[in-house]
């Protein structure tokens, strides 16, 4: 258990927090690319507590601004995209997307107003679908050199979901492999067919038993946590015969992402990305190492779950999750449908807006989230002193942080660790944006 004070620490993340002052030394996702896909792109975008407007140009430059704007302060994201920038209807201020003010066209002709005028901008970077921004002080990291950003625009695909509670347990949902033997127990398995884009309904690598039936009759994994260059490795072991073991890896990408399989052939990368204190988006891409990625039918199936334009869950709180005890005692374990993100959902938005941390009671299943909080807590001081904490990567450290290697399967019992790394090995080899001739991960139109 911890302090109210302690939880404080590690959660709450408005300017001037030491998490939030943590937090900032990161790109953070911002908004889906497709959010400024249509005739009129500008978005309003809280993030971390603050208010931005996000915006293309007639060139197709993006621009990340404060929101209200420095005459009398109305609302930027009413503004009109016209005369090379974005301009407030209140007094037709136009500003491009540095925050220069390029004219004040209510003054007096000759006034040189403007340029005494520079609203506040931020520096945003498009990758694999998501726009970043970047939020703190001086130059942005690099981005590192992992899968998700190096494969070809075919390969990916990105999407959202908002979620109403805080950031932190969010997150640690991600990074806790026992709970999935649970909350994402299902009574039946789904026909191989139907398990595409969807996780924990795939076969296990090299197996034809899906994950569904794994993680049903093999309920008490034992867990490896390894520090990484990047963050935390968990390795789940579940015993399923004096032979064999299945075995699945998946990452803490620090300070607020997880990498994990989806099936044999795809990983998500997924950020739970701070709205407030009290809200927050996961935002994730889909890896594909084989085929390009079918984004009709990923997103399809999606939109059946979520309403935009805030992408807001259609099953939620706000009607119990859908509950159905029939289906609870014949179909599900929730008893909540068979969306796993509903699952989550309501495991973490349960705990409260923000999870009282003073009243749970921690076992050895959680010993990957043991292991975050402390390396989370090691990274806010060390921001707090001034010094570069975990993962603020220069140009160069950026290029050896790569994979992160993810799978899931059934290995040889006594062989787990030479068998996930082949696993990995293999398939990374067998992608069409990975340069064999080389052995260097190579970008194929990646934005």
């Amino acid at each position: 258990m911890m302090s109210s004070e302690q939880n404080a620490f590690i959660t709450r993340i408005l300017p001037g927090t030491p998490a939030g002052t943590l937090l900032r030394h990161y790109w953070q996702p911002a908004a889906l690319s497709e959010e400024l896909e249509d005739k009129r792109p500008i978005r309003a975008v809280r993030l971390m507590g603050q208010d931005f407007v996000l915006f293309r140009d007639a060139d197709g430059t993006l621009g990340m601004l404060d929101r209200d704007c420095p005459h009398r302060g109305a609302d930027l994201a009413f503004g009109r995209l016209e005369d090379g920038g974005l301009r407030c209807p209140f007094h037709g201020w136009l500003f491009d997307t540095a925050g220069n003010c390029l004219q004040t066209p209510a003054e007096p002709v000759g006034s040189r107003l403007c340029q005494k005028i520079k609203q506040k901008s931020y520096p945003v970077m498009e990758r694999s679908g998501i726009i970043f921004a970047y939020l703190g002080k001086g130059e942005p990291p690099a981005f590192p050199d992992i899968d998700c950003f190096l494969a070809s625009d075919t390969h990916v695909f990105a999407f959202k979901g908002l979620i109403d509670c805080n950031w932190l347990q969010a997150l640690e949902v991600g990074i806790d492999p026992a709970h999935a033997s649970f909350l994402h127990r299902f009574f039946e398995d789904d026909e191989p067919e139907a398990a595409y884009g969807r996780q924990f309904r795939a076969t296990s690598a090299d197996s034809d038993m899906p994950m569904t039936r794994v993680l049903r009759e093999f309920d008490s994994p034992s867990i490896d946590v390894e520090k990484t260059d990047f963050g935390l490795r968990l390795i789940a072991h579940r015993p399923m015969s004096p032979k064999d073991t299945h075995v699945r890896v998946t990452n803490l990408l620090f300070p607020q992402a997880f990498v994990i399989p989806l099936s044999s052939e795809m990983t998500i990368t997924q950020w739970h990305v701070p709205i407030d204190d009290k809200s927050c988006y996961w935002y994730a891409i889909f890896t594909s190492f084989t085929n390009p990625v079918d984004k009709v039918q990923m997103r399809e199936q999606r939109l059946k779950l979520y309403t935009l334009p805030d992408y807001r869950p259609k099953v939620g709180r706000h009607n119990a999750y859908g509950f159905d005890a029939d289906e609870q005692m014949t179909k599900t374990y929730t008893g909540m449908g068979d969306d796993i993100n509903v699952h989550d959902q309501w495991a973490i938005e349960s705990q409260g807006h923000i999870q009282d941390r003073t009243r749970e009671h921690l076992g050895q299943s959680d010993k990957g989230i043991i292991a975050y909080r402390r390396m989370l807590v090691d990274a806010i001081q060390t921001a707090l002193d001034g010094n570069t904490p975990l993962m603020v990567l220069d140009a160069q450290s950026a290029t050896g942080i790569t994979g992160p290697e993810t799978m899931d399967g059934i290995a040889p019992s006594g062989e787990v660790d030479s068998y996930w790394r082949g696993v990995d090995e293999r398939r990374r080899n067998g992608a069409p944006w990975y340069d064999r001739s080389t052995e260097a991960l190579v970008s194929q139109g990646a934005k």
